[in-house]
């Protein structure tokens, strides 16, 4: 029963926004990078990929946290810290190099393209992902 209390705590309050956050950011990755890929490919091959390595990052977490068990919530964190490490990595990058990326990817500068939710999120469900951890509220027992 403790499984099940689990996994509807990922998925609700605050949460409940931070999954629908992802969904929308995974659709709009996703979708855009395919298009991308498949019609302008040779104009900024690195660009459009690593749009197409975030939307799958996002789709891995977004899967995880509904999910929400114990595995999930692992693999979400470590997702979360690794989308958090792209966005500054491949932010700065393009910050330093623009001319390596003559289109935008969706970690470009911080992900201002997309209103910094690419900076945003992965912050929040790193919060959200510690917050809502089992451990950190009591089981009913003192301990010992």
């Amino acid at each position: 029963m403790a499984d099940s209390k689990r996994d509807v705590r990922l998925t609700s309050g605050p949460g409940r926004l931070i999954v629908t956050l992802y969904g929308v950011v995974t659709v709009g990755a996703v979708s855009r990078s395919a298009v991308q890929l498949s019609t302008n490919y040779a104009q900024a091959p690195l660009a459009y990929t690593l749009s197409a390595v975030a939307g799958l990052v996002y789709a891995v977490i977004l899967v995880a946290l509904v999910r929400g068990s114990e595995g999930a919530r692992r693999l979400a964190l470590v997702c979360c810290a690794a989308e958090l490490l792209g966005v500054l990595a491949v932010g700065t990058w393009t910050l330093l190099e623009p001319d390596r990326f003559p289109d935008q990817t969706v970690w470009s500068d911080y992900g201002m393209g997309y209103l910094f939710i690419p900076l945003l999120l992965p912050v929040t469900g790193l919060l959200w992902l510690r917050r809502s951890a089992p451990g950190r509220s009591p089981r009913g027992a003192s301990p010992a």
